[in-house]
């Protein structure tokens, strides 16, 4: 089963258990697939004409996360806790698409591997591969955070 017919399926599975922030992560999630579609109608889209791929969707799906992370910090920075606290029971919602995430030790043995394997010690490189190498199994400020601890 795909990420869309799971997402159909979770969603009306969070309307009839009626738990809101599930209902609206994922009506939001499959906004932002539909939105993705759409452009990749328009004849001046890179990708158009392509259908979409798992990582398409994935990507979406990490783009929703950061978003939701981002108001996380502007409610906390706001003091609107109760905000904040309804932002993060989507985000865990939102988890539960998303591939397995790699512990800060496991990103940390990924990153010495690059810098074995690039035999550089410059960030800009380093981070370049590791985050291509880590992309969508680790969050890109975590494995930020590690190069910069390594260099």
């Amino acid at each position: 089963m795909g990420l869309k017919e799971q997402l159909n399926d979770d969603l009306k599975e969070a309307m009839r258990a009626r738990e809101q922030a599930r209902i609206s992560a994922i009506r939001m999630l499959k906004a932002a697939i539909a939105n993705v579609e759409f452009a990749r109608t328009d004849a001046k889209n890179p990708d158009y004409g392509k259908p979409l791929t798992e990582g398409d969707l994935l990507r979406a799906v990490e783009n929703q996360i950061k978003q939701r992370r981002e108001s996380i910090e502007l409610y906390t920075k706001g003091n609107r806790p109760e905000l904040a606290a309804q932002e993060q029971a989507e985000i865990a919602a939102l988890q539960k698409y998303m591939p397995q995430q790699l512990t800060r030790e496991e990103i940390r043995v990924q990153v010495e591997k690059v810098i074995a394997d690039l035999n550089t010690r410059e960030f800009p490189k380093v981070m370049k591969e590791a985050a291509t190498r880590l992309k969508g199994r680790a969050d890109g400020r975590l494995v930020n955070e590690v190069v910069k601890e390594l260099i």
